[in-house]
């Protein structure tokens, strides 16, 4: 574990030289407070991210449809976090966040169990015992009877940095349905942007203050984000699901024949009028050859 913690030290000493001494006319602490507080913004808007959701469940008084897991195991990051900021004294910023995050989840996870079918008040109280509970206790538990000092917050540092890595890599899935689909439905980019910026606002923020647990993981995060975007860009844009280009092909097929395509009535109504203009020159081409047919014959 010091041979690892070393060598990331080690790096992040190197970006330093890069980053730091460019803005010498800011110390470390001081890049540190900045970038620690832009990401408590970036990351309180990120924990508002499903109030819609939570406001279209009150209003229809049911969950159903909709899963706990991801509000769960934000708790068990958040209050892992939390954890390990309170094992030192210097992480306010860490620990600010991370108590308004866990209040949050909380809030989020108790609207989901009010309006939930049973079944899934049954499963979700069953999985909160055993994940938020039963896993933090277990690791609290442990880290303080094994570990003590500085052990014990290499220990817990290891498990966030391992916690916040699972959660990074958890888009993978969504990635994977858009790139199959060729569909950017279920893969919003205003949420990937801000997962971005949150991302890259922990990394300088551990940059600064040298922590490894912190800034690591949040290189992760950061190419993760970017790559989100760049799917995003590549399928809204560029690439796109068959089904939307036959549906705009049909619609521009159409949009001549019934200009009126918002009005239904006066698209029919033109309709109509093409139609009777149509017969009333076959019946008038009808009238002038049968006219000229009988001209014909009286001459002769």
């Amino acid at each position: 574990m010091n041979n690892a913690k070393r060598r990331a030290l080690v790096f992040l000493q190197i970006i330093d030289s890069f980053g730091c001494r460019r803005m010498a006319f800011l110390t470390a602490q001081q890049l540190a407070f900045i970038f620690g507080l832009l990401g408590n913004i970036v990351s309180f808007l990120v924990f508002l991210a499903p109030v819609p959701t939570f406001t279209k469940i009150y209003k229809k008084k049911t969950s159903e449809g909709f899963h706990a897991i991801p509000y769960s195991v934000a708790l068990f990051s958040a209050s892992m976090l939390l954890y390990y900021a309170l094992l030192q004294t210097d992480k306010f910023m860490i620990v600010s966040i991370n108590i308004i995050g866990c209040a949050i989840e909380v809030g989020y996870l108790t609207i989901y169990i009010v309006y939930a079918p049973w079944a899934n008040k049954i499963w979700t109280c069953k999985m909160i015992s055993v994940l938020n509970i039963g896993s933090l206790g277990l690791v609290v538990l442990l880290t303080m009877l094994l570990a003590k000092g500085e052990s014990r917050v290499t220990a817990v540092g290891y498990v966030c940095a391992a916690i916040n890595l699972a959660v990074f890599a958890a888009p993978l899935s969504i990635m994977r349905r858009v790139i199959q689909t060729r569909s950017v439905e279920f893969m919003p980019f205003n949420l990937s942007l801000f997962l971005t910026l949150c991302a890259t606002m922990w990394f300088f923020y551990g940059m600064f203050v040298k922590d490894f647990f912190i800034a690591v993981p949040n290189v992760a995060g950061f190419v993760l984000g970017i790559c989100q975007m760049l799917l995003y860009i590549v399928y809204k844009y560029v690439i796109k699901n068959p089904e939307t280009n036959l549906k705009q092909h049909e619609e521009t097929k159409e949009s001549p024949v019934y200009p009126c395509v918002d009005n239904e009535t006066e698209g029919l109504e033109l309709k109509g009028i093409i139609n009777h203009r149509r017969l009333s020159l076959q019946l008038n081409s009808t009238h002038v050859s049968s006219y000229a047919l009988e001209e014909g014959k009286t001459l002769n």
